[in-house]
């Protein structure tokens, strides 16, 4: 009896497989992470085979965690970080490149090129997105242009494209041996390449990018059969059901699902996401238009979105390149050691600001250092700027939406530290609310999954699964909030026009 679903995550820094039941409760977690690539600064890269054999591995983790075999699952879904690119040889399946990760800037020229006619919103009527190099159109062009003969043989139709979801999915399908080609709506809307009223790839953008179409994939339903598990695989013959990008599967695994229902996710980066329903809002205050989710042949639902590049991120730098923690865990323990920053603020502008500014040519900065300044100030301002950058494409998303956000819903691993959320709070003026099951990425997408197969028969169902856990309630006055939030903007000032003929870092 299939008494279970298994959903494919895989993230910016690993790979999980995470296996969910009836109930929408987590039966188990396979995770292992992968190496993170930096051949200069400002490129990020990852191995895509080195993903695709971590995916295989936390699918076994999982299952023999919790005691099951393919016969007691009844569909797969993914999950996925959005923009990386990755292009390979239909032939071997073997990547010509590294994959390019969303934060990698290498393409700035690229993009500047393309903005001089038109300006960054030249293609935002039809695609929702300002030209930046977080997407993935210029990553492919980067691939074809550099690497020898990939265009010629992409024209050819001999290399494929896919974001990190089709990659997975065209190797757990079969790869060479009839691996299914495929993407979903919210992961082609984060390409620069999708027109999102027609949902297919536009012409014009392909020109525009020197993509070739015959190298992506079919553009479908987030829930949806793509086809089924390859004969050899430890998922066998189960159902491919489900896809999301990751920010939208965790909208999705918030029960989010109606127009101005929200949430804010917190990883390797921050993203509120507002759905907007069945109509396409075009944001005059730096959100992004994008396609929150579609089942089958229903219309699709579309979102505002807020994209923070570096939050999580940001306490990985403490641990890794500044050595100030050993583990991401004592960041909270260090700075609720202090009452607050000392006056020092952190704006991790490492790969330029995104939401509401996409600003390219900004730069990290630590502003407001003292002698009196320790790690621990430090660390709590790297918690602080996550809710400070929050609070700005909130505010954002309430000049674009009818009614204010009321509540923020909050999700991911930085949701567990207590005296972030706190702040969150208290510099939102709103109560933040956790639920009960905080892998909604991972539960977003079993929940397509499901759907998909009848596994769960509504959205209501879905619905009634959703459960409170915490709730934190503003406790700053409104005077010393407005302070904090002054100071903030004018840290985010310093890091401006840092990157010029001079500086191209």
């Amino acid at each position: 009896m299939t008494t279970h679903i298994v959903a494919i995550d895989q993230g910016t820094t690993s790979t999980r497989a995470v296996v969910v039941d009836h109930a929408g409760a987590i039966v188990s977690v396979g995770q292992h992470p992968h190496e993170q690539i930096f051949p200069k600064a400002g490129w990020v890269e990852h191995d895509p085979m080195e993903i695709w054999h971590n995916t295989q591995e936390v699918i076994g983790m999982a299952l023999g965690k919790a005691g099951l075999t393919r016969h007691d699952v009844a569909a797969i879904g993914i999950t996925n970080q959005r923009e990386t690119a990755v292009v390979w040889d239909r032939s071997t399946g073997k990547p010509v490149y590294n994959a390019i990760v969303w934060q990698d800037t290498r393409t700035q020229d690229l993009v500047d090129a393309l903005a001089a006619d038109g300006g960054v919103r030249r293609f935002a009527e039809t695609t929702g997105l300002p030209l930046a190099t977080y997407f993935s159109a210029t990553k492919i062009a980067w691939i074809l242009d550099h690497v020898d003969g990939a265009r010629a043989r992409a024209e050819a139709g001999e290399l494929l494209f896919g974001t990190i979801d089709t990659w997975v999915l065209w190797n757990l399908t079969g790869g060479v041996n009839g691996g299914v080609h495929a993407t979903d709506v919210t992961n082609a809307s984060r390409t620069l390449l999708m027109d999102l009223r027609t949902l297919d790839w536009d012409d014009a953008l392909l020109a525009a990018f020197g993509v070739p179409r015959a190298m992506l994939p079919e553009i479908r339903s987030s829930a949806e059969v793509f086809g089924h598990a390859y004969p050899g695989s430890l998922l066998r013959e189960v159902p491919v059901a489900g896809i999301l990008g990751d920010q939208q599967a965790a909208t999705f695994g918030q029960a989010a699902f109606e127009a101005g229902a929200s949430k804010n996710t917190y990883g390797t980066g921050n993203f509120l996401i507002v759905n907007t329903g069945e109509h396409i809002v075009a944001s005059q205050h730096g959100l992004l238009t994008t396609v929150a989710y579609r089942l089958g042949d229903e219309a699709p639902r579309y979102a505002l979105e807020g994209s923070v590049a570096v939050t999580g991120s940001l306490v990985q730098w403490l641990r890794d390149n500044l050595g100030l923690i050993s583990s991401s865990g004592e960041v909270e323990t260090l700075a609720a050691s202090v009452p607050d920053t000392g006056g020092a603020y952190i704006v991790p502008a490492f790969s330029g600001l995104f939401a509401p500014y996409w600003r390219p040519d900004a730069r990290g900065a630590i502003v407001g250092l003292t002698r009196f300044i320790t790690r621990a100030h430090l660390a709590r301002a790297a918690l602080e700027s996550t809710a400070f950058q929050t609070r700005e494409v909130l505010d954002a998303a309430d000049s674009e939406v009818p009614v204010p956000i009321a509540e923020l819903r909050v999700d991911g691993g930085m949701t567990g530290n207590e005296l972030l959320m706190q702040f969150q709070a208290d510099i939102l003026g709103i109560p933040v609310v956790r639920p009960k099951i905080i892998e909604t990425t991972a539960l977003g997408a079993a929940y397509a999954a499901g759907l998909a197969v009848g596994f769960w028969s509504s959205r209501e169902e879905l619905t009634a699964l959703w459960h409170e856990d915490r709730r934190w309630l503003p406790a700053m006055d409104e005077v010393e909030r407005e302070r904090r939030l002054r100071v903030w903007k004018k840290a985010v000032t310093r890091t401006l026009d840092w990157v010029d003929d001079d500086t191209s870092a």
